[in-house]
């Protein structure tokens, strides 16, 4: 009996019965066999992107002494210098909508598109949201345009096995194999913020950003994004961006978005640990403890309070600060979600209903445009909605700095300035920068609110 039991094991191992493999694996014996069919049913919507974008780089008269050039890299005029740029691309629309990385296509002049069977389009980018990491584009003149599923993200389980395929060092489309290794990643820093990502073990490697990370269905189930690395290479840990959050910005693109309108939070608050739940009196450290609450969000409609730990949103766990906001873009502006948190031990639930940051009271922007010494400066008043475009702290209030050109620019300002004070006299409201933009004085100080640091310029007009 035991070897009959090893001969039939055998035999199903055999090239014979590989070769008689041409469906989707639905068993682990059949996947142990080969991946091929998963390949060549999702390999086509997988593309190669080449972006080229221009920009601005100083000649110092110092950069032919190895010695001078490092003091005086900032001197010298600017001139335009071409930067191309690598990587992968993921179709997921017959007319030929594409996903990839910002850090692939943002602020590119032109992005040349190269499909698996070598058709090469043009593109546009749609929508780019640095703070994601993705970007949407549209290929010029496409149709009829093999796309991949994108598959729930939260269905995901550790352990479940994926494949990476993208372009890796350029050297033409690569697939590799690994499993979901890890989910609920939130300590990574990516692009212009922390995100939450789902970590594989398949080898990602440069090139491979904005590819696809596909189950055993050939479903998209992430954007490969980013490697942790020491040495350069793969070390087996990558990181894709969740489809649930990638399918929420496809959305908003095809709606007509060129910028990705994420539901605002209104709350500040830190992960559970051992040391919190304890001193709250909770058997396990789940979920996130709210440390501040402004008075419009959407949390403090629902009920909550400072020092309430958020459970779950929308059916699904949240124990990160980064899980909340992945879950709030991920279910978009408009939507209604259930709620629950607890409070002095006790489970509450309700419905919160997702908007954007009110822009309210009213920005009341100004430029100043007058021959003096701020010229080129457009300031606006804080809002929850400014706040949230400027990366500001929740509690900020005042006059921020929305862009410095011209004379602004020169004396040091820059977006997200929160201005307190001119040559002395504070500053409450964008008209008050307006107005003492007109004094007269030879040398100007204005003190600035820069990442939370207290800042001082100082500059002469």
């Amino acid at each position: 009996m035991f070897r009959n039991l090893c001969l039939a094991a055998l035999l199903s191992l055999s090239p014979i019965g590989a070769l008689a493999q041409t469906a989707v694996p639905a068993s682990e014996a059949e996947i142990s066999l080969s991946f091929a069919p998963v390949v060549k049913a999702a390999a086509p919507a997988v593309v190669n992107i080449y972006a080229t974008r221009i920009v601005e780089a100083r000649r110092s008269p110092f950069a032919d002494d190895p010695f001078f050039n490092q003091f005086f890299e900032a001197f010298g005029p600017t001139e335009p210098r071409i930067q191309n740029s690598l990587g992968s691309g993921v179709i997921v629309s017959a007319d030929g909508i594409v996903v990839s990385n910002y850090h692939v296509v943002g602020q590119a002049t032109e992005i040349r598109v190269v499909l698996n069977d070598r058709r090469e389009y043009a593109a546009d980018v749609m929508l780019a949201d640095q703070e994601s990491d993705l970007a949407v584009l549209r290929l010029r003149d496409a149709a009829d345009l093999p796309v991949l599923e994108l598959r729930n993200s939260d269905e995901l389980e550790v352990g479940d096995l994926v494949l990476a395929i993208g372009n890796p060092f350029g050297v033409g489309q690569t697939v590799s194999s690994g499993i979901v290794s890890g989910l609920a990643r939130s300590a990574l820093q990516v692009a212009d913020g922390r995100g939450y990502f789902i970590q594989t073990d398949a080898a990602i490697n440069p090139g491979n950003s904005g590819g696809a990370l596909v189950d055993v269905q050939g479903r998209l189930v992430g954007i490969n994004t980013a490697i942790l690395t020491q040495g350069g290479g793969s070390n087996g840990i990558g990181f894709a961006i969740p489809a649930n959050l990638v399918q929420s910005i496809v959305s908003q693109a095809e709606a007509g978005a060129t910028r990705f309108a994420r539901p605002w939070a209104g709350v500040t608050g830190q992960a559970m640990d051992a040391a919190l739940a304890e001193g709250l009196g909770l058997a396990r450290p789940d979920g996130v403890l709210i440390s501040g609450l402004h008075p419009k969000s959407p949390f403090a409609a629902a009920g909550l309070q400072a020092g309430d730990v958020i459970l779950s949103l929308g059916g699904e766990p949240t124990n990160t600060p980064q899980e909340v906001i992945f879950r709030l873009s991920a279910l978009g502006v408009g939507a209604e979600a259930e709620i629950v948190w607890l409070r002095d031990g006790e489970e509450m639930r309700a419905v919160m209903v997702l908007a954007a940051a009110p822009d309210d009271p009213p920005r009341e922007q100004t430029t100043v445009t007058a021959d003096v010494a701020l010229r080129g400066l457009t300031v606006v008043r804080i809002n929850p909605a400014v706040a949230d475009e400027l990366r500001l702290p929740m509690q900020a209030e005042g006059v921020a700095v929305l862009q410095a050109e011209d004379l602004a620019a020169r004396a040091g300002f820059q977006p997200g300035d929160v201005i307190l004070g001119i040559n002395g006299a504070a500053v409450a409201r964008p008209s008050d920068v307006e107005a003492l933009a007109g004094m007269e004085a030879r040398v100007w100080v204005v003190d600035l609110l820069r990442e939370g640091r207290q800042v001082r310029l100082r500059f002469r007009f």
